[in-house]
């Protein structure tokens, strides 16, 4: 058993035994659905790259989110950056080339860490944002958490790339960010969220969106982005994809 456990160990490291060739990837968690997500996509990905000597290492780092979320309920977003900074510093400590950073909201403060990282930093919002424009979209709609869809970060990225964000209606505003905080963060799915959230999207749909931004982590859970009535964004996902690429290009 023994013989055939270590044989399959190295079939899967390969001869060239552990990574030397690439860059490693830290990832500053903010929302614990979140990280995981990005480190099993990671990871994922990583399994996948050919040579096992240019597979990237991850490393994650944590603050108490209780912490961060104390902080964005007071608009502290100095705070929030400090401590985007001091999970940046450990990854940096622990051997990472670069950061990423696969919390929406947190993005906030995403301009101060990056100011103060010791090491370059990957911004999600930027990265949806090139997409977007390179799709030739005029105009697409987001949803997420109320503070994002009617937040700046994603606008005024968009808005320099001469696109134009619409977010849903008031009242599908408030459904939204109640099937987030209330089901999906805890892992419950249920038909009629589901239902409810076709219908924001349709509506956005028809006012003229030519695609839709996913800007929360959890919504893929509600309705994977392939089944989305627009073409659908997802920020983890284009990270993940944009963080691999600068990993294993030397």
């Amino acid at each position: 058993m023994s013989q055939r456990i270590s044989g399959a160990l190295r079939a899967y490291t390969g001869a060239q035994g552990a990574s030397t060739l690439a860059r490693a990837i830290g990832v500053v968690a903010v929302s614990h659905f979140a990280s995981s997500l990005c480190h099993r996509k990671l990871a994922e990905r990583a399994s996948a790259v050919p040579d096992p000597g240019a597979r990237p290492t991850i490393i994650v780092h944590n603050q108490p989110l209780a912490t961060y979320v104390q902080a964005m309920l007071a608009g502290d977003w100095t705070a929030v950056g400090d401590m985007l900074v001091r999970s940046a510093q450990a990854l940096a400590r622990a051997g990472a080339d670069f950061c990423v950073m696969p919390d929406n909201l947190a993005h906030h403060a995403a301009h101060f860490a990056a100011e103060a990282s010791p090491i370059p930093w990957l911004n999600m919002i930027d990265i949806v944002a090139e997409r977007v424009a390179r799709d030739g979209r005029n105009v697409v709609g987001i949803v997420g958490a109320k503070m994002v869809m009617n937040g700046s970060i994603y606008q005024s990225m968009l808005g320099l790339r001469g696109v134009s964000l619409l977010p849903p209606d008031p009242d599908d505003q408030q459904a939204i960010d109640d099937i987030i905080f209330r089901q999906l963060i805890h892992g419950v799915v249920q038909r009629e969220s589901k239902e409810r959230f076709e219908q924001a999207l349709t509506r956005l749909a028809n006012k003229g969106c030519e695609g839709v931004i996913y800007a929360s982590s959890e919504l893929p859970l509600l309705l994977a982005p392939g089944k989305c009535p627009l073409p659908a964004y997802d920020p983890v996902e284009l990270l993940v994809e944009r963080a691999m690429t600068a990993a294993v290009q030397r």
